[in-house]
């Protein structure tokens, strides 16, 4: 019995320990002031301070290997017809580098260093600053208008205004006789979004550059047009030093910075950032990925799905997942009408997994939704599971029955089923994303012998299957309730 017990303890602390590392990326994410993650030929790739940047092949393990010539910091990359641009500076920043500044734009049509179509051409400056005047030109970022097909970029430090210039998308270069505008004061290494008729600028406020000591966080404006003015939430104009809040530090990680949007799909945002200091990587500046959700036209930094013990419930009917087994009675149960008042109260403990699990075949079980009952036979434990890669953020988990290593999988029928035994192959390992209004999405690595991209989905009050997303509809939608 006390062994048991230890290993109990024992896989709990192991469960946690990869719970607590499921916020940071894994391999070697190390990097400071880095672009927006962009996607290209397969892999994923950022840049950062100081040249080069790390890559990806899932988003989930990173390493060095991405080429950016020319120095200088705070870079920003941005897909645009067959090319990659990428826009960085040389200069300011103040201390021994002043404020005089150059920002830089060149392009390529790949950002893969080993393809023959790799190089970056045409180099130019578009923006600059001489060191006197109210403004750093540098952290530069790029935002391509959806409504306009116009190129804009922002850029600017504490040291003076955030301003706005108009590029040529076809050329990266200026528009002639553009001049900067002023949009913004107090807050660096801007970022501009759009989204329903509303522009959002981002920016980081506080101290940088001191690792756990930083200060760094995220704050927003928004504008109906793209040169201002942006208001935060409670209407301060950010030429006054206005700005909602949305990231700070939390946990082991301190001093989140430079914003950019990643756009997966299927009502799926995230945002990546560095942290000035992850404790648990020895206090180095590391890249985050984190769900970007929105509430009241605000976005709102979710956390990434770290695992546990739950219902899932379904957001279209309220049903929990539930093994397709013989519902048990609970032992003891009397009527109210049946009970003496004066009768002693005697607690009755809840159904166990042994009395529930009596009637469950010994193979394969189906699954569907039905009533919560608080049953065993309803509660999962989702795991992340060590070495099977990841996505954009997350690594993969596996989702079994609470105390059973009964563990949920796809069918090459593209259906549902739990197997007894969680065996780490593909079919059985989930991806979960939260969607932008906080609910989930629940997708398997693989379908046997399908390239198809289906997800969890309610397709009745009680049958469930896997589908296409539909992001108008509440039937792919979860939640994941604490039992």
């Amino acid at each position: 019995m006390k062994f048991k017990t230890l290993m109990i303890a024992f896989s709990t602390l192991i469960f946690l320990c990869l719970s607590n590392q499921a916020l940071a990326q894994i391999g070697k994410p190390y990097i400071h002031d880095p672009s927006t993650v962009i996607f290209c030929d397969g892999k994923y790739y950022v840049f950062g301070t100081g040249g080069g940047g790390l890559i990806s092949d899932d988003g989930w393990v990173w390493h060095s290997g991405a080429v950016r010539p020319g120095g200088g910091v705070a870079p920003d990359v941005i897909h645009i017809g067959d090319r990659y641009y990428v826009t960085y500076a040389k200069g300011g920043g103040g201390l021994a580098g002043g404020h005089a500044s150059n920002i830089y734009v060149m392009w390529t049509k790949t950002l893969d260093p080993k393809s023959p179509e790799f190089g970056f051409k045409d180099e130019h400056i578009v923006a600059s600053s001489n060191g006197v005047e109210d403004c750093d030109a540098i952290d530069p970022a790029f935002l391509l208008d959806p409504t306009t097909g116009k190129l804009w970029l922002t850029y600017g430090t504490f040291y003076g205004y955030i301003r706005i210039v108009e590029l040529d998308p076809k050329t990266g270069e200026r528009i002639q006789g553009n001049k900067p505008i002023d949009i913004a004061i107090d807050c660096e290494a801007t970022d501009m979004i759009y989204r329903d008729g509303w522009y959002y600028l981002l920016g980081d406020h506080g101290t940088c550059c001191d690792g756990a000591n930083s200060t760094y966080n995220i704050v927003v404006g928004r504008s109906k047009n793209v040169t201002g003015p942006f208001r935060d939430n409670m209407g301060v104009n950010m030429l006054k030093g206005g700005g909602k809040f949305l990231v700070g530090a939390s946990g082991h990680f301190f001093g989140p910075g430079h914003f950019g949007l990643l756009k997966l799909g299927d009502g799926v945002e995230k945002f990546s950032c560095h942290y000035e200091s992850d404790l648990k990587q020895g206090g180095r500046s590391v890249l985050g990925i984190r769900p970007l959700l929105w509430k009241d036209g605000w976005p709102v930094a979710g956390d990434n799905f770290r695992g546990g013990t739950f219902e899932i419930q379904s957001e279209r009917s309220g049903y929990a997942l539930e093994l397709a087994v013989d519902f048990v009675r609970m032992s003891g149960m009397q009527p109210f009408w049946g009970r003496s008042l004066d009768e002693p109260v005697k607690p009755i403990p809840p159904q166990t997994l042994a009395e529930d699990s009596k009637v469950w075949s010994t193979g394969n079980i189906n699954v569907r939704l039905g009533d919560y009952m608080v049953r065993p036979h309803q509660e999962w434990t989702i795991t992340p599971v060590e070495n099977a890669g990841g996505y954009p953020g997350s690594p993969y988990f596996k989702i079994t029955i609470a105390g059973t290593n009964r563990a949920l999988a796809a069918t090459a029928d593209s259906d549902l089923v739990t197997v007894p035994e969680f065996t780490g192959s593909p079919e059985q390992l989930w991806r979960i994303d939260q969607l932008t209004d906080g609910t989930y999405r629940i997708m398997p690595k693989v379908i046997p012998n399908s390239k198809a991209r289906l997800v969890l989905t309610a397709i009745g009050v009680s049958t469930i299957t896997l589908a296409k997303f539909d992001s108008k509809s509440d039937k792919s939608r979860w939640n994941f309730k604490k039992p």
